[in-house]
Order: C-alpha cells, then sequence, then structure tokens
C-alpha cells in the first residue's frame, strides 16, 4: 500500500504562517526533492510593486539576477504568464520583458534523494538560503521591510 501523503514539505516564514511572502520551504517527495526561497503568488498589490521595481529601477534587479547567478542560481520562469500584464506592454528589453511577467519569483535547488537522511543535509539547506538570501532581501526592500 502506498502511504496516504507521499511527500513531506515545510516551509519557514518570518511570522510562522504559510501566508507570509518571502519564504525558505523544503519539498520531500517520491517525485522530486528540493528546496526553495520564494515569493509565491505575492497578492496584487505586491506583486504590482515588485513588477514597478523590475521597471524602474532595473539596475537593481540586474544586479539581483547576476548575484544569484554568481550564487549558483536563477529565478524560476514556470509559471509565467505568456503576455506581459496590464500596465507592463511597453517594456521592451527581453529580460525585464520575461520578468514582469513572472507571477512568482523562487528560486529553487534539487536535493539528492540519497542525501536527505544524513548530517550534511541542514549544511547544504543553510548553504543554499545564504546563496538565496538576495532574492529575500529585494522583496523585503519592496515590502518596505528591510532587514
Amino acid at each position: 500500500k502506498r502511504p496516504y501523503n507521499q511527500l513531506l514539505s515545510s516551509i519557514l516564514s518570518p511570522d510562522g504562517t504559510k501566508m507570509e511572502q518571502g519564504v525558505f520551504f523544503v519539498y520531500i517527495g517520491l517525485d522530486r526533492c528540493f528546496a526553495g526561497v520564494a515569493w509565491w503568488q505575492p497578492g496584487p498589490e505586491l506583486l504590482q510593486e515588485m513588477r514597478k521595481a523590475i521597471v524602474t529601477k532595473p539596475a537593481a534587479f540586474r544586479a539581483l539576477v547576476a548575484t544569484l547567478k554568481k550564487n549558483r542560481l536563477e529565478l524560476d520562469t514556470e509559471g509565467c504568464l505568456k503576455r506581459a500584464p496590464r500596465g507592463f506592454e511597453d517594456v521592451t528589453e527581453a529580460d525585464l520583458a520575461q520578468a514582469v511577467r513572472n507571477r512568482h519569483f523562487v528560486v529553487r535547488q534539487d536535493i539528492d534523494p540519497a542525501t536527505i537522511h544524513g548530517p550534511a543535509l541542514a549544511d547544504q539547506l543553510v548553504d543554499f538560503t545564504s546563496r538565496a538570501r538576495p532574492l529575500l532581501d529585494w522583496g523585503r526592500a519592496i515590502q518596505g521591510k528591510a532587514g
């Protein structure tokens, strides 16, 4: 018999709830294992502010992307819009146009299932979150909760 739940997941957020934005999460499942840092489905106001920040402060956004790349991470484009959202149709620079179509801002790192029972997993997760922190800092600055 298969177990009812075929995965284990955990979220760490600033306020301890699943509703807060800017979270660290771990997903351990039969299909895959990964860790992530995410602004997942931010509310309309926050998403609009994030998109505005991309367009009005492109150097800061590109610095974020470059830092993530240097840290061996990249923003996930899964689930992005096919067209520019209303108000952003005039964004022509390819990287910015792609970014404003995001509905989430997420970085992920796969976890080798063979390591989920070992003591090194904690160190891997701490390393990942340290490398992903610039994404959290970017979103918190937009929210007005830098720190």
